[in-house]
């Protein structure tokens, strides 16, 4: 089943196992945290306590990056990810919108649930 992954400008579709897409979502969900967690700062004559960027990785038929600093952007709504999708003949480096990853994991998943039955 291909996953297509909606880019600033275009798309991508490839291979993609359900078993890494959850992982990706699990790695999501807590990028979503840790932008909560400085949006929520608390007291704003305190600077925000730096958050760990996500780095997911995955490696199978070809090589999957996303990344994203969460300490850059004013909420997840705002923010982007950075995404390298490789293998041996082609390589491709794009930016994705956050909310937009989260929708077509979703769509992806929900999919793959009902092809599965």
């Amino acid at each position: 089943m291909l996953f297509v992954l909606n880019l600033l400008q275009g798309s991508v579709s490839f291979q993609f196992p359900s078993t890494a897409a959850q992982e990706l979502k699990g790695e999501i969900s807590q990028l979503m945290d840790s932008m909560k967690a400085i949006a929520n700062g608390g007291d704003l004559k305190k600077r925000p306590q730096p958050q760990k960027p996500m780095e997911y990785q995955y490696t199978g038929d070809l090589f999957l990056e996303i990344f994203c600093n969460p300490n850059i952007y004013p909420s997840p709504f705002a923010a982007k990810v950075l995404i390298t999708l490789r293998d041996e003949k082609i390589r491709l480096t794009s930016e994705a919108e956050l909310p937009r990853l989260v929708e077509d994991l979703d769509n992806y998943l929900a999919e793959a649930e009902s092809f599965s039955r």
